[in-house]
């Protein structure tokens, strides 16, 4: 350190002490009070920061990144039924967007119909209620799936929401290897930090790699899986904690794949991942940047990949949730904007700003526009898309990079000693690490020693918000008739037969995606589907730990 600076600000500090004698990141960090060559004086430019499109990608997967395209602005949207759902994603759609993200509802998420007992009181409320194929068909109706780009956030029964979107596309005249978009099909992070799971592990991941082989071979313009740590830091954990157990989550995807016979280079290129973006700025950059230096090493050092693509970390990003306030929830459209901000600049291919009111309810649609407009905002006026990775050379940012990636390492390295990410999940170990940093967190705030506007500092009396969305409670009896009505009409002995070859199908070693097909075309519903597998499969019980 420069002598004629610490003299100086011993001189300021003991004027002006600074604020306090810490400073901390989001991930409770140490922030330096500056930065330097010295803290990255081990960083090679050619080999650990390069150039975009050029391994290790640090700097972004595109030579050119926003100059020639911007990424897909997505919001993510459904709630109670088809047709209210349909309405939001044609305004969406109007408004700007350009691309489709779907949220279904709590019983579409763990394969139950909505006249099933379990569904009670929970048809439509977090999203749409999909329970057959003509639901699907409503859902999409007038929207042309060789037009758009279209995310389902979907996990356990994911193949079979596939398999109607597919049936959809064929009603509509569209090629199935036309089709664009995404679904998440990431259950590994149910068990982690989520709970919609249905089936135990083993069979889960057999579900996965079967869509992965017939998205290899029908559908090459299709992510087959989006890999999420949305979820991980929404259960509390720190940003290399995040990057860490995505990826090794997708490390355990890619050995699932190459055990059932798939070469890493036909499949990789469609494995896309799914991040948050926190109010630490600086911070989540530094994450971006370090997941995909981090994830071309894996697969070209690990899994010995060699076409280009299988070492792009390609990523969707949703901004944080958990950030949201319902106290002053129109501070939320600041924290959105920061948080927008950071995905840009770390480069995401892809979009969700949360809506101001997320903290209180459903967003309505003057919320949904303004988080749209956020996006368009930065997009085509803040200047930060015009040059590629803007920050990188920061003495700050290439050391949080670095670090972050470090961190990352060695909890992957700890979770191959444990056996890998299935072995890890079912000892507890990633479930107690997010829960440690998730309490941290907590007793910060509490503590007054991480303030959050509005809710510890600079509060103020409010009234309840009125003008919330709130979804019609007689969806529910809506949803139940129209399902009774599909099972009336049906052929219900061809439902009986594509349920028997499924049930044959999932005893086997043969691909579910041919068999899933046949059977939503026979408007067999969900839960019908889900139920087979569950006597073939069983059900998994969560793990507690402590």
């Amino acid at each position: 350190m420069n002598s004629k600076y610490e003299e100086l600000i011993k001189k300021v500090t003991e004027k002006y002490p600074e604020r306090k004698e810490e400073f901390i990141s989001g991930s409770s960090d140490i922030v330096k009070r500056l930065y330097t060559p010295e803290d990255i004086y081990e960083t090679d430019y050619k080999t650990d920061i390069g150039y975009p499109g050029l391994y290790p990608f640090t700097r972004g997967v595109q030579p050119t990144m926003y100059r020639g395209r911007l990424w897909t602005m997505r919001q993510y949207a459904g709630f109670g039924s088809a047709e209210e759902s349909n309405k939001r994603y044609k305004y969406l759609l109007s408004q700007g967007q350009t691309g489709l993200s779907i949220a279904f509802d709590l019983c579409t998420q763990i394969g139950y119909d909505s006249d099933h007992p379990m569904s009670v009181g929970e048809v439509g409320k977090v999203g749409v209620a999909i329970d057959t194929l003509a639901d699907m068909e409503t859902l999409f109706e007038g929207i042309p799936l060789d037009k758009v780009s279209t995310s389902m956030t979907i996990n356990a029964p994911a193949a079979i929401l596939l398999a109607m979107y597919i049936a959809v596309a064929e009603k509509q005249g569209v090629q199935v290897n036309k089709l664009k978009g995404t679904i998440q099909n990431d259950i590994l992070k149910e068990y982690i930090a989520r709970g919609t799971y249905i089936f135990p592990p083993k069979p889960s991941m057999r579900l996965i790699t079967d869509t992965f082989q017939y998205c290899a071979q029908n559908m090459p313009r299709w992510n087959t899986i989006s890999v999420s740590g949305y979820h991980i830091r929404e259960a509390g954990s720190t940003a290399a904690q995040e990057i860490a157990f995505t990826l090794a989550d997708g490390i355990a995807y890619i050995e699932a794949a190459q055990k059932v016979g798939l070469n890493v280079d036909d499949f990789a290129p469609r494995v896309s991942f799914f991040f948050n973006a926190h109010n630490d700025l600086l911070e989540e950059v530094g994450k971006f940047r370090a997941a995909r230096r981090l994830w071309a090493k894996i697969m070209k050092e690990r899994f010995k990949a060699k076409n280009p693509k299988s070492l792009m970390l390609r990523f969707h990003t949703q901004t944080a949730g958990s950030t949201l306030t319902a106290q002053q929830p129109d501070n939320n459209i600041v924290r959105v904007a920061i948080q927008t901000l950071a995905a840009v600049l770390g480069g995401t291919q892809s979009l969700h700003t949360n809506s101001r009111d997320e903290a209180l309810a459903l967003p309505g649609e003057d919320s949904v526009r303004i988080a749209l407009r956020t996006q368009q905002i930065v997009a085509y006026e803040s200047g930060v898309t015009n040059t590629i990775d803007p920050l990188a050379g920061s003495y700050y940012i290439e050391s949080i990079t670095n670090k972050i990636e470090r961190k990352a390492q060695k909890y992957i390295i700890d979770i191959d000693e444990l056996g890998g990410m299935i072995e890890a999940i079912e000892k507890g170990y990633v479930q107690k690490k997010i829960q440690d940093s998730a309490y941290k967190y907590q007793k910060q705030i509490e503590n007054d020693e991480r303030i959050i506007v509005g809710v510890n500092k600079f509060i103020l009396d409010e009234k309840p918000n009125q003008d919330l969305l709130k979804v019609d409670e007689q969806i529910e009896k809506l949803q139940v008739k129209k399902l009774r009505n599909v099972r009336n009409k049906r052929d219900n002995l061809k439902v009986e037969n594509a349920l028997k070859e499924i049930y044959q199908v999932a005893k086997s070693f043969d691909n579910l995606m041919p068999a899933f097909l046949k059977a939503v075309k026979e408007y067999t519903t969900l839960g019908e589907i889900c139920d087979v597998l569950r006597k073939e499969f069983g059900s998994y019980e969560e793990q507690l730990v402590l």
